[in-house]
């Protein structure tokens, strides 16, 4: 751009800019470089970029070595016909497992974590890596005390504050173990919040979640329990305590600017589902989206739109019979059509395949990808230049002194 053109005016252009052209663009000039770097740009370009473009892949590759992928794929109309495959070269050299815990504005959450025995009780360190596809750039958190999950249950979820752009991971430790709950001499619940503009972790106290709330997480495999929509955390749970007297599957939203937990109250269907039928929840836009495994052969798919506190309606639903040995509902195009994946056959051994399927034509048509089953996890996500102004593989937080006392039962 000439230097003629005033600095406000250069800004509003590069904000109109993708991402690709502003990273080659911060070599043109030590001003471009210290504008685009800014957190202030980087914030107003994550406002401005909200429409999902692209769809994260990740599955295992099928034999012989099983290896895990990562496929962008750019969601338009061209739909499958441009991807470019992406290597994690943190997650690479570790060689671990990593589970995806949570995705937002353009970023994704990895986890891992190990267990240690100390004064009897097990506890760990986990850590968390923030990841940025569209400008190939990771930073690393510590996560100290995860708990054991016999008494005490550590669950973490991710999600970025809508007014400040800024990354957080949401830490929860909670009792697990019913028959103590009651006489526990510490508070059941312990929430703390990290946040990346600090480096630091902070407990939070009040308006927590009632404590015989119980959260959906398993941090061995990719959370498909809970979705951010919005700055707002939408996290499936089970009340332990409702008024009949049996559990009851809800919502639990944490607000990720106000730092508040809520309830979303499910249908009566969705609330008391029968024994073996399993919920997960997605979003289609800015509508949070649950599916119900009714069983085998039934796949329901739930929807609310716009204010989430309102009643769920059910949208459609698809039948195995129909969508020959159809495995899992992954998620959502943006167009509204489901991505699912596939089986050849009834044998859990055989690939699975990735596909979208058109509810109004039936029609089914293939990506291409062929892996594992049960390993394929779609992801939406728009390009944005948050983690731009951190340093690469930055480690956050290093593990405090564990102190067993804040979690032991009396």
């Amino acid at each position: 751009m000439s230097d003629n053109i005033p600095l406000e005016i250069q800004v509003e252009i590069l904000k109109r800019l993708p991402v690709k052209l502003l990273i080659q663009f911060r070599s043109v000039s030590k001003t471009w470089r210290a504008l685009i770097d800014g957190s202030s740009f980087i914030a107003e370009y994550a406002r401005q970029h909200t429409e999902t473009q692209h769809i994260l892949l990740r599955y295992r590759d099928y034999q012989p070595n099983y290896k895990l992928k990562y496929v962008s794929i750019v969601d338009d109309e061209t739909f499958s016909g441009n991807k470019v495959s992406l290597t994690h070269p943190v997650l690479r050299q570790m060689c671990k497992h990593y589970s995806i815990i949570g995705y937002s504005h353009g970023l994704f959450c990895f986890y891992h974590e190990a267990q240690v025995v100390c004064n009897g009780h097990s506890f760990g360190t986990g850590r968390a890596v923030l990841w940025n596809p569209s400008i190939r750039k990771s930073v690393d958190v510590v996560v100290s005390n995860v708990a054991d999950g016999v008494t005490y249950e550590t669950v973490l979820n991710f999600g970025v504050c809508r007014e400040t752009k800024d990354p957080k991971i949401v830490k929860i430790t909670h009792l697990i173990c019913w028959g103590n709950i009651e006489r526990a001499s510490h508070i059941p619940w312990r929430v703390e919040v990290y946040t990346l503009s600090t480096g630091a972790w902070r407990s939070l106290s009040g308006n927590l979640p009632r404590k015989r709330i119980h959260f959906d997480f398993c941090p061995e495999f990719d959370n498909c329990y809970s979705v951010d929509m919005g700055g707002v955390l939408y996290w499936l749970a089970v009340d332990w305590d409702s008024m009949d007297g049996e559990s009851c599957n809800l919502i639990i939203s944490f607000d990720m600017t106000s730092e508040e937990f809520g309830e979303v109250n499910l249908p009566n269907g969705l609330a008391h589902s029968p024994y073996g039928h399993c919920l997960r929840v997605s979003k289609l836009g800015e509508s949070l989206v649950v599916f119900e495994e009714a069983d085998q052969m039934v796949y329901n798919v739930w929807m609310a739109e716009g204010d989430v506190s309102k009643s769920f309606t059910k949208r459609f639903t698809l039948n195995v019979n129909a969508l020959h040995h159809l495995q899992a509902i992954l998620g959502f195009r943006k167009s509204g059509e489901p991505i699912i994946e596939m089986l050849e056959n009834e044998n859990d051994f055989e690939p699975g395949r990735v596909a979208v399927y058109e509810p109004r034509s039936k029609h089914m048509y293939n990506l291409g990808f062929d892996g594992m089953s049960s390993t394929f996890f779609v992801y939406p996500y728009m390009e944005t230049l948050l983690l731009l102004d951190q340093p690469n593989l930055t480690i956050h937080n290093e593990p405090e002194t564990l102190n067993v006392q804040d979690y032991l039962v009396a």
